[in-house]
């Protein structure tokens, strides 16, 4: 999809690079984009422009190369993947040459906001160059479909001002495609009634909690809270979205509710994705789990959830009844337990596999050519994994194995668990058409492996919380036979290799880190045959181009699907989401109204002056004595680490310079007093507990004469330090409440701000400096932790004896002064008298506390009384 759009833009930036690469500095092309896919991108396009013979090949702005040398880099031209972070800055501090920049490209558009830092890039890069181009990319129109007039202000924050959409419904783009479209076989696998059963069952309770959802919450909007919108992947942002700014008035039924919703959606992906051993295990986890913590709103015991249960037992295994009868008060002695009887239900998708790779066989066996590779795609790398055990090893074996592991432990009959030993004969893949000796020979390999990283369990990750240690269906790398694991030269957390001839890979759909994996795998192993096992719309897009792109060569894809399931419902939901976001566009784009300087490119764009009073403020003039004194523009020095936040770019839309460097002490430097920690929620806690806010204070406390917390937080989404039951009079350890008590009473001349949004810090911010010194950079990054001198704004008295005084009775930040004019220890407070100190503190009442503090003799171990 946009991946060979982007490439071929990156192509042509290089040609044109090349024959203009005759001057002293080269333009360039900075591609914005997040931290983590930067070099993702960059090894995934720097490869398809090495195959297409280009040679001046992309490079990385990352970390690793030095601040003194990434000016060198930008002058040598080409195109650079840069991190927003380093970008930013380096624009901030002018070590790149912004009027030689060619353009940026910014992929993953959606997700540009006004606060964000490609919005701050681009504006940065707009103000110092108004010839260079900004183009930007997506490939998620639904993400345009909610909020209002969200399309336009992306476009703006990204200073373009057209809007190019191309839907599969297009017409160029349905000619393209459908002039080498790939041949489609539809498979709609049928359900068994217990399946069927069991599915009608969960729907039954979908509704009934999403009517008691809509009755405790009236305020909701009804159409989101259908039985239709519920099986789509977003609903639970949907509901989030409504209940988070309410979530702390929200009574326990109501949280219950949602919790239920999301544990009986997952109940419906293993249903249709996994085997009957792994849903009963869920259930059976659930139940307990549900009855030991008491938080199930009440649908275990519905009848649709009796039904259920019964349903999915019956798909395991099957009591069988005692033969012998009793007599007539007659009990029986031994009370034997029941006998299960195995079934152990084979998932109906998995025999479509079988067919499917059978026919795939036949035909590569009577086929003149070389046997065409097969791709077989699920939906995560748990699905793969019990595929991949499946094919090699058969459903007896697979359903065998998972039942003795968990069901099956306390089962009283372990001899109906004893393996057929022709287990493989009978019900193996690979051993129903031609023999194909795997072990023996050696792994095919592969020049290109994907990546696919520990993030790639993430979302199964998720349901291990609702099931707890019950799942053991990834846990093929504890296999003991090691010899039958076929890896094509790769590590076991990426895609399996399971037949040589032909060669068959197993890939996820889902929980990759790399954005590219099945583009690489598609172009690696080049298949001839597709089996989508689990239905994925943007697999199906990317197929659809992959085939337009290779003309020549066959493709078949089958398509697995439940028939009237809910994931066949859940397919087309998404399906017409995609088509209506895309009709949405056009009508806005009919109807946009777009200014002529969007670009950027003249002075009349509004969104390009930094806060108009408060520039002109910052920079006006006045007259005295007939002399005319320009004002110092007001500036603010930010730690480094800070730029993956908000604020900066906040604080430079409103006018204040923005001078990076790197602090040890504080994260902004507001005047040569007033030094800031900012601090989010949970940060706050963590730093709290875990005493590193207290040596952050204390730094500040030593350096500057107003050291300032700041607390950040989001009005939409409420917190509470301290739960309304744990409300105490006495300090607790433990407490975070007491702890920020004690740090406010520690530290007296500490402020602690409270503030709502980003933009409130802002505009706090620039009331705080009003009228104040300018900070210097080079005085705020000589200050460290382990500093022997302070600044002049600082304190010129020992942190300890200073601290002990403060904390003597009738001494405070008040009056503390004058002790310190007259005594140059702590020793001479003996020598005064109590009118001497009450003339020096200002009050007799302080003075006779000190006094009597310091001369009446006070026994640590209080004197027993006798009796």
């Amino acid at each position: 999809m946009f991946p060979q759009w982007f490439l071929s833009l990156l192509h042509q930036a290089h040609t044109v690079l090349t024959v203009t690469s005759f001057g002293v500095c080269k333009p360039n092309i900075l591609q914005c984009y997040c931290d983590e896919y930067v070099c993702l991108l960059k090894e995934y396009f720097t490869e398809q422009l090495r195959a297409e013979g280009v040679s001046h090949l992309p490079q990385t702005v990352t970390s690793d190369v030095h601040s003194n040398e990434r000016y060198d880099v930008y002058t040598k031209g080409g195109v650079l993947f840069v991190t927003s972070r380093i970008l930013v800055v380096d624009f901030l501090t002018d070590r790149i040459p912004a009027h030689l920049v060619t353009g940026i490209l910014v992929y993953r558009a959606h997700k540009i906001i006004e606060s964000c830092q490609e919005a701050f890039i681009l504006r940065l890069y707009r103000q110092k160059n108004k010839t260079g181009f900004i183009k930007a990319f997506t490939d998620k129109a639904t993400s345009f479909s909610s909020g209002f007039c969200k399309v336009e202000r992306v476009m703006r924050n990204l200073f373009v001002k057209k809007l190019f959409l191309w839907p599969r419904f297009q017409a160029s783009v349905n000619t393209t495609l459908d002039k080498h479209k790939p041949y489609v076989v539809e498979l709609h696998v049928s359900q068994t009634p217990a399946m069927r059963a069991i599915q009608s069952s969960i729907l039954d309770i979908m509704n009934a909690c999403l009517k008691e959802l809509k009755r405790y919450n009236p305020t909701l909007e009804a159409e989101d809270l259908s039985l239709e919108n519920s099986l789509g992947t977003s609903f639970e942002k949907t509901i989030r979205h409504y209940l988070d700014p309410l979530w702390h008035q929200l009574g326990s039924r109501t949280k219950s509710l949602v919790q239920d919703l999301k544990i009986l959606r997952t109940l419906l992906l293993y249903l249709t994705q996994y085997d009957c051993v792994t849903f009963l295990n869920l259930l059976e986890s659930l139940r307990t789990s549900q009855k030991s913590f008491g938080s199930n709103s009440g649908w275990l015991f519905l009848d649709s959830s009796t039904s259920m249960f019964v349903n999915a037992r019956s798909r395991v295994y099957r009591i069988q009844e005692s033969k012998k009868k009793l007599k007539v008060g007659e009990t029986d002695q031994k009370q034997t337990p029941p006998k299960r009887e195995l079934v152990l239900e084979k998932n109906p998708k998995w025999e479509a596999l079988t067919e499917v790779l059978q026919e795939i066989e036949k035909e590569n066996s009577s086929s003149e050519h070389e046997p065409g590779r097969v791709l077989i795609c699920a939906s995560n790398d748990r699905a793969c994994a019990q595929l991949k055990e499946y094919i090699q090893k058969g459903a007896e074996h697979l359903l065998n194995r998972l039942y003795s592991r968990t069901v099956g432990k306390e089962d009283p009959q372990p001899d109906l668990l004893k393996l057929d030993k022709g287990w493989a004969k009978k019900d193996s893949v690979r051993s129903k058409g031609k023999k194909t000796k795997t072990n023996s020979k050696k792994p095919t390999k592969i020049e290109r492996p994907s990546r696919v990283s520990q993030m790639q369990r993430q979302e199964d990750g998720a349901e291990k919380d609702l099931i707890g240690n019950s799942e053991d269906e990834g846990g093929l790398a504890e296999e003991e036979e090691e010899e039958e694991e076929i890896l094509l030269d790769l590590s076991s957390d990426d895609y399996y290799g399971i037949l040589k001839e032909p060669l068959t890979v197993i890939h996820p759909l889902k929980g990759c880190s790399d954005p590219y994996s099945l583009t690489r795998v598609l172009h690696e192993v080049d298949p001839m045959f597709v089996v989508l096992y689990d239905a994925e719309l943007s697999f199906v897009r990317q197929l659809e181009i992959y085939k337009a792109s290779r003309p020549g060569k066959p493709l078949r894809v089958y398509f697995l699907i439940y028939g009237g399931s809910t994931e066949e419902q859940r397919y087309l939901t998404v399906l017409s989401k995609e088509k209506q976001a895309f009709e949405y566009l056009i009508r806005e784009k009919a109807s946009m109204v777009v200014p002529e300087e969007r670009e950027g490119r003249e002075d009349t764009n509004l969104d390009l002056v930094r806060s108009h009073e408060l520039a002109s403020a910052a920079t006006s003039t006045r007259k005295a004595g007939g002399r005319q004194e320009v004002k110092e523009p007001q500036r603010i020095i930010v730690d480094m680490r800070e730029f993956r936040s908000e604020l900066p770019s906040l604080l430079h839309q409103r006018g204040l310079d923005i001078e990076p460097v790197t602090l040890e002490v504080g994260d902004y430097i507001l005047t040569s007093e007033i030094c800031v920690e900012r601090k989010s929620i949970s940060d706050l806690i963590g730093s709290l507990q875990s005493g590193r806010l207290y040596t952050q204070c204390l730094s500040m406390t030593r350096f500057y004469r107003r050291p300032v917390l700041l607390i950040e937080f989001d009005p939409a989404k409420p917190f509470s330090l301290v739960a309304r039951s744990d409300f105490r009079q006495e300090i607790s350890a433990s407490d975070v409440t007491s702890k920020l008590t004690l740090l406010t009473l520690h530290f007296p001349r500490l402020r602690l701000l409270w503030c709502p949004s980003p933009y409130m810090t802002a505009e706090l911010f620039q009331e705080l400096k009003h009228s104040r010194p300018e900070p210097d950079a080079a005085t705020a990054q000589a200050v460290t932790a382990e500093s022997e001198t302070v600044t002049e704004s600082a304190d010129l008295y020992n942190p300890g004896p200073y601290d002990f005084l403060l904390r003597m009775p009738g001494v405070n930040v008040k009056n503390f002064k004058s002790l310190i004019k007259h005594a140059s220890c702590l020793t001479d407070l003996i020598t005064f008298s109590q009118e001497k100190l009450s003339e020096l503190l200002g009050s007799s009442s302080n003075a006779r506390q000190l006094y009597e503090f310091i001369h009446n003799p006070t026994n640590i171990v209080p004197v027993q009384k006798n009796k």
